[in-house]
């Protein structure tokens, strides 16, 4: 939901205006949206995030309203995580926490590995490392994941997203992703509003459009492949549509410096939107957590969070 309060900020990282949500003062934590979704889903959270004595901060990635279009037209994973150190040296320098949720997982994750040094600890929701999201694959998720096949197609996508005011992508992606959220109209008005332009549109699309160059690339795709050396909380949901709790178990090999599993039960993929004071909550014990005890919970196993009344 968009706050009429706030004006998005910009500035400018590798000759982009990127816009974002700031809240509070403190230790700087960034949250990064995914698809099909905004910054504006973060606002609650990054609320919560404000109150526990943070630095918060919602960008919009690049190619979404109000951030500006990518010149080089690369949507593509090593140009997202660019954006995400980039973000961090240009607020004040790391080190930092980070939240990315879907592709703000995919960024998160990138820019961990190639600038571990940035990020004292990571928050990953909905989205698995990518070596095991690709090479551990079941006929069961690709049936989940047939849209990323869909939006390779020229000009379908487009065509069947921008019809009946996104009713196909409300539907099949976001009803079917997070069963249990029950959205309002004003939720997801700034998403519709900002993919009704062509060329925002054609951006989202094209993150997708990124991942077969990805796939044919031994250097790139080692360098997705490889462990991530930040101590790692995941936040996943029992009931997502998009990418099934299944997907994200044995990846302990892949986070040397310990990863913490933590289910997120009755929730979808949009937990954050869902729930998200429990969500913040989440994110809140994990930063606030000195390393020792951090890195000692993210080795000791998977972390089943209940939800809590608040």
């Amino acid at each position: 939901m968009s706050d009429p309060q706030q004006t998005p900020r910009k500035i400018r990282v590798a000759g982009i205006d990127l816009a974002y949500l700031e809240r509070g003062s403190g230790p700087l934590v960034i949250c990064q949206h995914g698809f099909p979704d905004t910054a504006w889903s973060f606002v609650p959270v990054l609320d919560r995030l404000a109150a526990a004595g943070f630095r918060a901060v919602a960008p919009f990635l690049r190619g979404y309203a109000p951030s500006g279009l990518a010149p080089d037209g690369r949507y593509d994973i090593l140009s997202l995580s660019g954006d995400l150190v980039g973000l961090v040296e240009a607020l004040g320098g790391g080190p930092a926490f980070a939240v990315g949720h879907d592709w703000g997982s995919v960024a998160v994750q990138g820019a961990a590995r190639s600038h571990p040094e940035m990020f004292k600890r990571i928050v990953l929701c909905a989205v698995p490392h990518l070596r095991r999201f690709f090479l551990g694959i079941t006929p069961r998720q690709i049936a989940r994941s047939h849209y990323m096949l869909r939006f390779q197609l020229p000009l379908w996508p487009e065509a069947r997203l921008l019809r009946d005011d996104f009713a196909w992508m409300e539907e099949v992606l976001i009803r079917r992703w997070s069963p249990g959220w029950h959205y309002t109209a004003e939720d997801l008005a700034p998403l519709k509003a900002g993919l009704r332009e062509p060329a925002r549109l054609e951006a989202a699309l094209a993150y997708y459009r990124s991942i077969p160059g990805l796939l044919v690339n031994p250097a790139a795709l080692r360098r997705a492949f490889s462990p991530i050396p930040v101590p790692t909380r995941m936040i996943y949901g029992s009931d997502d549509g998009c990418i099934g709790a299944e997907m994200f178990d044995g990846q302990e090999p892949l986070f040397p410096n310990g990863l913490d599993l933590c289910l997120a039960p009755g929730m979808g993929h949009f937990m954050q939107a869902e729930r998200p004071d429990w969500f913040a909550d989440r994110v809140i014990e994990y930063c606030a957590m000195n390393p020792e005890s951090a890195m000692g919970l993210a080795r000791s196993g998977t972390w089943n969070a209940e939800p809590r009344r608040i």
